[in-house]
């Protein structure tokens, strides 16, 4: 099934340990998460020989822990996609569904999880590229607060927005998983403790928290986060989040009015830190290299127009405009400044609720092909998923039920470092 459903770029085996937390269990790793000795592409043409000399952070705990990773999973190139059609070694298609995408930008990871393939999966969140593919495939992708989880061996396409995240059947093996590659890492200046931050459980026990108890739960239901989305997805949101108050939670309407602008900041700085991350793929030090009998700049454009798809080139030509000298106040700082509403917003709703709760994803799976050629359509469908990463909050997509047979996800996203909050809740919706 795996080769119908092109889940993976390279099917190559990387044993755990004899024993551990996750002994037995089989990963799929996202193939801009870097393995030693592994091809590690990116889902791009630049980087199609690459092969790191050294693993991610994540992939060491994961081995280390018991779990044998068994290939790496397709994705948008760089991480750049809601539909993982954008790869450079083709679309991976919706075990729930072929004829639809998986969501991206980790559709090969999700997609790999709800096909059976295998028992979890590492993918990486940048504006939503864990959960939305979660929600697509129903399944369960965790978004951890930024810094909880090493980036160290991450490919960056934007390094103040992205967090690797597990995908996993259930909430609980999601949790567990999380459990293994949470945690400070001397490679990665940005990783933080839970015992750091006020108010974090210092000791969290992420699978433990999985325990369905939301008696007492304030879950906070953002107007901004439902309109326009589709009827379908919105009832059967409505239904998992009426059944958690069935189970003891509150549920209160509340405003997020900066989220109307999330997308667009999020365009403008995950593209703006694009255009700097991916500048380094020039032929000379790292990918692909154009055959080119002129110049160095001429080499140089040869090269990336070879090895990038059109929608990298889209999204650094983007970016490099929002950063160039006459519009970086124009465009830039304005996205840091509602980057900066949208954390401010989030912490006045922290204060009177436990979780907020909306649709993952706006709408359903979209047919294969179907986006590729409005841009802006597959933009937008990031307006749930973006504001979480904005605000570094932890969030997780939890399977809510079906439309028109058909997975919806839940997003429920929680304070900074309390992700046992958003797994007990993500569990009792699970346990409907």
């Amino acid at each position: 099934m795996s080769a119908d459903l092109n889940l993976f770029i390279t099917e190559e085996t990387i044993d755990g340990e004899d024993d551990g937390p996750l002994a037995g269990r089989t990963v799929a790793v996202k193939d801009n998460i870097s393995t030693a000795g592994v091809r590690t592409t990116c889902g791009s043409e630049m980087l199609d020989g690459y092969v790191p000399p050294y693993s991610a952070t994540v992939v060491d705990r994961l081995t280390d822990a018991g779990a044998t990773i068994v290939g790496k999973a397709n994705m948008d190139e760089f991480g750049m996609g809601t539909t993982t059609e954008t790869s450079a070694f083709g679309p991976t298609r919706n075990p729930v569904d072929p004829e639809r995408v998986p969501g991206g930008s980790s559709g090969g990871s999700a997609a790999a999880v709800a096909a059976g393939e295998v028992d979890l999966a590492l993918g990486s969140d940048t504006g939503g590229s864990v959960r939305c593919p979660a929600a697509f495939c129903g399944v369960v992708g965790i978004k951890p607060t930024y810094g909880l989880v090493s980036r160290y061996g991450l490919i960056a396409y934007a390094n103040s927005l992205e967090q690797i995240g597990p995908i996993a059947g259930t909430v609980e093996e999601a949790a567990a998983a999380l459990d293994v590659i949470a945690g400070p890492d001397p490679n990665d200046g940005t990783t933080r403790a839970p015992s750091e931050v006020d108010g974090a459980n210092g000791n969290p026990d992420y699978a433990a928290a999985a325990d369905g108890d939301v008696d007492g739960l304030t879950i906070g239901v953002p107007t901004e986060l439902f309109d326009g989305a589709d009827e379908r997805v919105v009832e059967t949101v409505e239904d998992a989040i009426a059944e958690l108050a069935a189970q003891g939670a509150e549920t209160t309407e509340i405003s997020l009015p900066s989220v109307e602008h999330a997308v667009q900041a999020y365009y403008v700085i995950a593209t703006s830190e694009a255009s700097s991350n991916l500048a380094r793929f020039d032929g000379v030090r790292y990918g692909h290299r154009a055959d080119s009998d002129g110049n160095w700049n001429e080499a140089f454009a040869a090269t990336r127009e070879e090895g990038f798809g059109a929608e990298v080139k889209r999204r650094i030509l983007l970016g490099t405009y929002a950063l160039s000298a006459g519009y970086h106040d124009k465009y830039y700082k304005k996205a840091q400044d509602a980057r900066a509403w949208v954390r401010q917003d989030f912490d006045a709703a922290f204060a009177d609720v436990d979780v907020v709760a909306s649709p993952t994803m706006p709408v359903l799976p979209f047919e294969l092909g179907e986006s590729l050629d409005d841009p802006l359509r597959m933009y937008l469908a990031d307006a749930n998923t973006t504001p979480a990463n904005l605000a570094n909050l932890p969030a997780i997509s939890v399977p809510a039920g079906e439309a028109d047979g058909l997975p919806v996800g839940l997003q429920l996203v929680g304070p900074k470092f309390d992700e046992e909050t958003v797994i007990r809740a993500a569990s009792a919706v699970e346990e409907r």
